[in-house]
C-alpha cells in the first residue's frame, strides 16, 4: 500500500516539499541514477544545509521520499477517477501523462517506472516501493473494470493491459516527441473494453454457414 508522504501536503511551499518535487522531476527525466544532491539543490533553490536538516540519511532518503511523494500524488488522482468508471480512469491516465510530457517538452516520463527499472544499489532499494505503487494503480484499475461488470479474471487482465500499455506509450511519446502513441494506445484500449463488454453481454458472434 502506498504510504502518505511525510511531507505535510498543506505546506506545498516548504523547503522540504520543494526539494521532493525537484527530486521527483529529476527522477522522471533521468532515472534514479540522475538524482544527485547538487541537482536537487539547484532545482529547488534550497541551501545545502537543508539536506542534512530535512534528510539526515542523505541521497537515499531523498530518493525514497521523492518516489513516495510523486506516487502518492498520482495515486490520489487515479483512485478518484477509478471510483467513476473505466472510461474516466482511462482519460485520467491520458491527462496525467499528457501533462507530464507537454510541460517537460517530452523529457519526463513516469517517476515510478523510472524507479522500477533503475540499476545500482540505491535504485534496487526503490524497486519494492515502486512495486507497491504500481500494485495500487493496478488494484484501482481492476476495481473500475469490476464496476463495469467484468469478471475477476477479465478485470485483472484489463488492468494489467491498461498499465502496461500506458507506460509503454509514454516511453514512445518521449522518443518520437509526440502525443500520438498515447492517444492511439488509449483508443485501442477503449475499443478493447467495448469489445469485451459486447462479448460478456452477448457472447462471441457466429456466422451462419
Amino acid at each position: 500500500m502506498t504510504r502518505t508522504p511525510t511531507t505535510d501536503r498543506r505546506s506545498k511551499g516548504s523547503t522540504r516539499t520543494k526539494m521532493l518535487v525537484a527530486a521527483a522531476e529529476v527522477l522522471r527525466e533521468r532515472g534514479a541514477a540522475g538524482v544527485t544532491i547538487d541537482e536537487v539543490l539547484a532545482r529547488s533553490g534550497a541551501p545545502r544545509g537543508s539536506v542534512y536538516h530535512h534528510f539526515p540519511e542523505g541521497r537515499g532518503q531523498i530518493l525514497r521520499e521523492a518516489l513516495e511523494y510523486a506516487g502518492y500524488v498520482i495515486t490520489e488522482s487515479i483512485d478518484e477517477a477509478a471510483c467513476e468508471n473505466a472510461s474516466v480512469l482511462l482519460r485520467r491516465f491520458v491527462e496525467l501523462w499528457e501533462n507530464a510530457l507537454i510541460t517537460s517538452d517530452y523529457t519526463a516520463g513516469c517517476p515510478v517506472l523510472a524507479a522500477a527499472v533503475g540499476s545500482g544499489e540505491d535504485e534496487h532499494q526503490l524497486t519494492a516501493a515502486a512495486g507497491e505503487i504500481f500494485s495500487r494503480w493496478r488494484d484501482a484499475s481492476k476495481q473500475a473494470y469490476l464496476r463495469e461488470g467484468f469478471d475477476d479474471a477479465d478485470a485483472s487482465a484489463l488492468a494489467d493491459t491498461t498499465l502496461a500499455a500506458m507506460e509503454g506509450a509514454v516511453v514512445l511519446c518521449r522518443s518520437v516527441r509526440s502525443l500520438q502513441p498515447l492517444h492511439s494506445v488509449a483508443a485501442q484500449i477503449e475499443f478493447l473494453i467495448k469489445a469485451k463488454e459486447f462479448v460478456t453481454k452477448f457472447g462471441v458472434p457466429t456466422l451462419n454457414p
